[in-house]
């Protein structure tokens, strides 16, 4: 019986065509992954996105004109739905910080190998967050502005149950299993979680827990 499950709509955006051409090679041979478009810049990933509405998209940090960091921010203030994988040649903390405090959902490199790209692809469309323990401490001991710790006594006991699952990378679907929930239950949590602490995304609010000792006990 084929495979109806829908496959991972995927946008590329990237100033040089030989690394979007050699993205497009790879991914398409992918069963469960579809390159729907490309971009040159962060303007047109903007257009594109918003044309297109990708599940994935694979940004560069460094384009001309609006680079990578500035088209995540337009994305994520317009409520894109899109999870945005960074990839990138920089391995430099204080240039995939901002990015991750963005919005974005993760990064990898460019020299990755192509089927830890394609796993990256399905772990962060299936809610992951993919942060390396380095860059974790990175934004933990980073300056910039931090979300009020005291907010943190407005969530519910299952909230905060959701918020430490959170801090451990788990998706929708995982917590639900872990907690007995259904995924609509959970993605309801999620929502007033952000919302009670004024924050972005998960990966904020995984960020939120480490900092605020919200994490689960192993």
């Amino acid at each position: 019986m084929p495979d109806t499950t829908p496959s991972i709509r995927v946008l590329l955006v990237d100033d040089h065509q030989v690394v979007r051409r050699g993205l497009r090679t790879f991914l398409e041979v992918q069963d469960d992954i579809e390159v729907v478009g490309e971009a040159a810049d962060g303007a047109e990933g903007v257009e594109r996105a918003r044309e297109l509405d990708p599940d994935v998209v694979l940004m560069d940090l460094k384009m001309p004109g609006v680079d990578g960091i500035e088209a995540l921010r337009t994305l994520k203030g317009e409520g894109s739905r899109a999870r945005i994988l960074i990839v990138t040649s920089f391995t430099e903390h204080r240039t995939m910080v901002p990015a991750l405090r963005a919005g974005a959902a993760g990064y990898v490199y460019k020299d990755v190998d192509p089927e830890a790209l394609a796993g990256a692809i399905r772990s962060v469309h299936a809610g992951h967050v993919l942060l390396q323990p380095e860059l974790a401490e990175a934004l933990l001991a980073d300056d910039g502005p931090r979300p009020p710790q005291g907010r943190g006594g407005s969530l519910t006991e299952r909230e905060r149950e959701v918020l430490g699952h959170l801090a451990d990378g788990r998706s929708n679907r995982e917590i639900a299993r872990s907690l007995h929930l259904s995924e609509k239950t959970v993605k309801t949590h999620v929502s007033n979680i952000l919302m009670k602490l004024d924050l972005a995304d998960r990966t904020q609010a995984a960020l939120w827990a480490v900092r605020n000792g919200a994490v689960r006990e192993a």
